[in-house]
């Protein structure tokens, strides 16, 4: 369903068959042409990629683990295995639909509308409820600088400022989003890896602790900490998600994909590391800021906290930076489709600029009532949903490829990599379920409950879609062979 002047539907691409460009920016009437509108090169796409999978949780990270001791880094390894797999399904999935959505198209390609729709919706869930947690969580490092957390509605503002001023950015257009994403993705890995590579020089076996201390057996440390972790690499679908923005987008969101995932994971693994061999495991576990107690320990000073408190602020900033751009994405390629409203498909200097302001709104109402009830249980319980909602798309695009390989048709299969892609998806369908699993019980129950509401409104828009889609002149003649009940098109 599409309104006047919105950009025409167009078919779902046949499966293994190159969609339209019309998606490109280029294209799009809406604006998307001129100065203030640049499609993203490998650089800024991989910083995109690496940007909104590193934000400002990995400053407190190795204080999270420590408790479970250095078997946590095992998890860690384990980890990166499967999100690297997932990247490699994302690039190649993106290869043969390179359209802007991500898991939304690859769903919706191989499964249908109802399928995408749940990809897009538990998506956009989980960005705006994400942003609203990032803001509030940014607060705390922005009080190390500037004292703003003395009054609720100080902080309040403060929170609210951090989610409008990338917003600005992404209505300023395209060009100055990649801007802003690469210069913070580079301002926020200049301490990060301070801490990583310098930290190996300071490094001291002794300060490792033991290597189990949960006091259950290996496989059930390594889960038990695994759950800590893996969320870690949330993000990676970043590129896929904007590959309407990115420049020869076939080629290089697979590659910005994996070197990005590759990137974050060897910043996690060699920042936890040197962490691990420079503060004394029995301090690391009680540390509040474990970034700021390794550079304290390495440089004899007292100056880290400050240090840390600026880098995760940037760090932060540019992931807010990154994830507006994505939350409005995947809704404005789903309402292409005629599945969300159709002012999400209105642009303007290539980004989708509805999307950009309903998603800012939505998460500023949020943090607002997290101020205003003055209880943070209930923004808790939504956070940890998006947990839940954020690996949906995930695992209907990992079951989009498994589809691809076990249909076996010539134009969907690269038959010369059948097996090395078989086992690749099943690797990246195992880590798909295991997020979803960690994320726990009552997530996951109330995670359905979202994508329940998400069904009704996907009832009124296919509806609407449908009657759209009917002539007038063809009221009250049958459909199909089926009296009264045309059957609505995919």
């Amino acid at each position: 369903m599409h309104s006047t002047g919105t950009v025409p539907q167009s078919a779902p691409a046949p499966a293994g068959v190159p969609a339209p460009s019309s998606a490109s920016p280029a294209e799009d009437p809406h604006g998307d042409t001129g100065r203030h509108a640049r499609r993203f090169g490998l650089p800024v796409a991989t910083a995109l990629v690496m940007g909104n999978i590193i934000g400002g949780g990995i400053f407190l990270l190795p204080a999270s683990i420590a408790p479970y001791g250095t078997v946590s880094l095992v998890a860690f390894g384990v980890l990166t295995v499967g999100a690297i797999a997932l990247a490699l399904v994302f690039g190649r999935l993106a290869a043969r639909d390179p359209r802007t959505g991500g898991p939304y198209v690859y769903a919706r390609e191989a499964f249908g509308d109802f399928a995408g729709f749940l990809a897009a919706w538990s998506y956009w869930i989980t960005t705006w409820v994400s942003n609203a947690a990032l803001a509030v969580a940014a607060v705390g490092y922005l009080d190390v600088l500037v004292p703003v957390n003395g009054h609720r509605w100080t902080a309040c503002l403060a929170a609210l400022a951090l989610q409008w001023l990338p917003a600005l950015a992404n209505f300023a257009g395209t060009r100055y989003v990649g801007a802003v994403q690469l210069v913070s993705t580079v301002l926020k890995f200049v301490p990060l890896l301070l801490v990583a590579v310098g930290g190996l020089f300071f490094f001291d076996p002794d300060r490792l602790g033991p290597f189990n201390t949960s006091g259950q057996g290996a496989v059930g440390a390594v889960s038990a900490s695994a759950a800590l972790l893996l969320f870690s690499y949330l993000g990676v679908e970043s590129a896929a998600v904007s590959a309407g923005e990115v420049k020869n987008a076939r080629r290089n969101v697979g590659r910005a994909t994996v070197i990005g995932t590759a990137g974050a994971a060897l910043v996690y693994l060699l920042g936890t590391l040197s962490v691990f061999g420079t503060v004394a495991h029995d301090r690391l576990v009680t540390s509040t800021a474990p970034f700021s107690d390794a550079v304290n320990a390495m440089f004899r000073g007292s100056w880290g906290g400050t240090a840390v408190a600026l880098a995760a602020l940037v760090s932060m900033t540019g992931c807010l930076n990154g994830w507006t751009l994505l939350s409005a994405q995947t809704p404005y390629a789903a309402a292409r489709d005629g599945l969300f409203p159709s002012a999400f498909t209105r642009r303007r200097r290539g980004v989708p600029t509805v999307g950009v302001g309903v998603t800012v709104v939505l998460a500023s109402l949020l943090t607002v009532y997290n101020y205003a009830s003055g209880s943070g249980k209930v923004f808790e319980v939504l956070v940890l949903v998006t947990t839940f909602t954020a690996t949906v798309p995930y695992l209907l695009a990992t079951a989009a490829q498994i589809f691809h390989l076990v249909s076996g048709r010539g134009e969907t299969v690269d038959r010369a990599r059948l097996a090395r892609d078989s086992v690749i998806t099943a690797v990246a369908a195992a880590f798909s379920v295991w997020l979803m699993a960690g994320a726990g019980y009552a997530a996951v129950y109330q995670g359905v409950l979202f994508l329940f509401v998400g069904v009704i409104v996907y009832a009124v828009m296919a509806a609407r879609r449908q009657r759209k889609q009917v002539p007038d002149t063809a009221a009250g003649a049958p459909a199909d062979g089926e009296a009264g009940h045309p059957r609505a098109a995919r």
